[in-house]
């Protein structure tokens, strides 16, 4: 276990300087990480730079450890394992936490859309439907970020296509019918909506896109 003010530690800066002392004590029930975490990305919320680590491997605390923890920093510890080498893992923790609009939050989600594992893919699609709806939280707080970050999220819908590409193609002949591309629409509304014009798509266009 890490000792119990870590404040040099990397993984603090993925989230807001105000939760810093709940990111230390976070980072005081993980066991210690088999590798250094893998690099990292700069994210803006509300105006302030966060890091969110690429990968982490630290194994999973002890049930009882995690239960010491407040509401919020399980949130946190929730966010830092979305992260994690292992997608299983990631879905696991990603679970604990899509329902919340919190901003610190959203890099996390948005990230894990831009990768490979579809079961995840579906769980974020399944529980994102109501970005659809203009006025709610969960529209304004990720139409936001998108806004705030254009270039990670311009980064996102290109990793979307290309995936879909690479692995999936053969089951999902119609890139419309990829849950990737249903996401994409889905945070591109709540862009739109946050910026008061509709937000550009990267979507492939020509073969495959309607199955053609």
């Amino acid at each position: 276990m890490h000792p119990l003010s870590d404040s040099g530690n990397p993984l603090i800066a993925a989230f807001p300087a105000e939760l810093a002392c709940d990111a230390e004590a976070v980072l005081a029930v993980m066991p210690d990480s088999r590798h250094q975490p893998h690099a990292s990305f700069p994210v803006l919320v509300a105006g302030r730079q966060l890091l969110i680590p690429e990968r982490l491997y630290n194994d999973e605390p002890p049930t009882d450890a995690v239960a010491s923890l407040s509401s919020r920093q399980r949130q946190l510890l929730h966010c830092l394992y979305t992260r994690h080498c292992d997608g299983v893992v990631r879905q696991r923790h990603l679970e604990k936490v899509i329902g919340s609009t919190d901003p610190w939050v959203v890099p996390f989600v948005v990230q894990l859309v831009g990768e490979y594992v579809l079961e995840i893919l579906v769980v974020i699609c399944d529980e994102l439907r109501v970005l659809a709806t203009p006025g709610t939280c969960g529209h304004r707080a990720y139409g936001q970020f998108i806004v705030d970050n254009p270039a990670f999220f311009a980064r996102t819908q290109r990793r979307v296509v290309s995936y879909w590409s690479c692995y999936y193609r053969g089951t999902y002949a119609s890139f419309r019918g990829y849950p990737g591309c249903a996401l994409l629409d889905l945070l591109r509304s709540a862009a739109s909506g946050s910026a008061g014009r509709p937000w550009p798509s990267l979507a492939p266009t020509g073969a495959g896109v309607d199955g053609d």
